[in-house]
């Protein structure tokens, strides 16, 4: 086994309180295509609105399905997503905090699962404002309506002329720092260090970071340990080793 897993194992062996952090990384090899790859040449600011969505339902839909729902319910989750859904299961890792829109965590089998971007199982209807915490309502094939007026739903956290949108996004945000603050182990898994500032903003004294991602990217400077290795091979080492 590599030296590299070996302090890894120590690490989690020693840990009462491990939280896992992913990135794009763990979608996008899988399938999962960058929304901007999907819009293209246009305007996010005036796609993601219920303006736009009461105009155009089943376009917006299909925004959606190219960008993340073809990826999420006919491929599915990664190997990756298994193994850290086996690894709470086990009561290994706390639980996950994830910059991922795509549901991926919960449907491979996580239950403590923090989203700080949001996600499409947090919807709400562009006319009566009702909440829907369901991502299943997208695995329908069409655009999915209230269940009380009919208008359509879109993600809370994507509709950018909503006025719970901010509060929203804070409320997602405050969750992965408490998450994180409580932990004395931190796993960075494929990502690059989007919005790192805020979700490490209260690390305790001692908290050890491990980066595990093929790349190098910006926790190299900072973390415990650097594990540039494919997070599957990682975890099946962890696992099985």
């Amino acid at each position: 086994m590599r030296d590299e897993y070996s302090q890894l194992k120590e690490y989690m062996e020693k840990s009462k309180r491990t939280v896992a952090v992913t990135g794009a990384g763990i979608s996008y090899l899988y399938g999962m295509r960058r929304l901007k790859q999907t819009v293209g040449r246009m305007n996010a600011g005036r796609i993601f609105t219920s303006a736009y969505v009461r105009k155009h339902p089943e376009k917006f839909y299909e925004i959606m399905r190219d960008a993340f729902l073809d990826a999420t319910f006919v491929k599915g989750p990664s190997a990756v997503h298994k193994q850290l859904a086996k690894l709470e299961k086990q009561g290994r890792i706390y639980g996950v905090v994830t910059q991922n829109l795509d549901c991926l965590h919960t449907i491979a089998g996580s239950e403590n699962v923090v989203e700080f971007q949001g996600s499409f199982r947090d919807n709400i209807c562009i006319d009566c404002g009702n909440r829907c915490y369901d991502y299943n309502v997208w695995n329908q094939g069409h655009m999915p309506r209230c269940e009380k007026c009919g208008a359509p739903l879109m993600p809370a956290s994507f509709c950018m002329d909503s006025k719970d949108r901010d509060s929203i996004s804070r409320g997602n945000m405050e969750r992965a720092v408490n998450m994180i603050s409580e932990a004395d182990l931190v796993l960075i898994i494929g990502t690059t260090g989007f919005r790192s500032d805020e979700y490490l903003s209260r690390v305790k004294p001692g908290t050890k970071l491990v980066q595990i991602n093929p790349s190098v990217t910006e926790f190299d400077r900072i973390a415990d340990l650097n594990i540039h290795a494919d997070a599957e091979e990682v975890f099946d080492a962890v696992l099985n080793g």
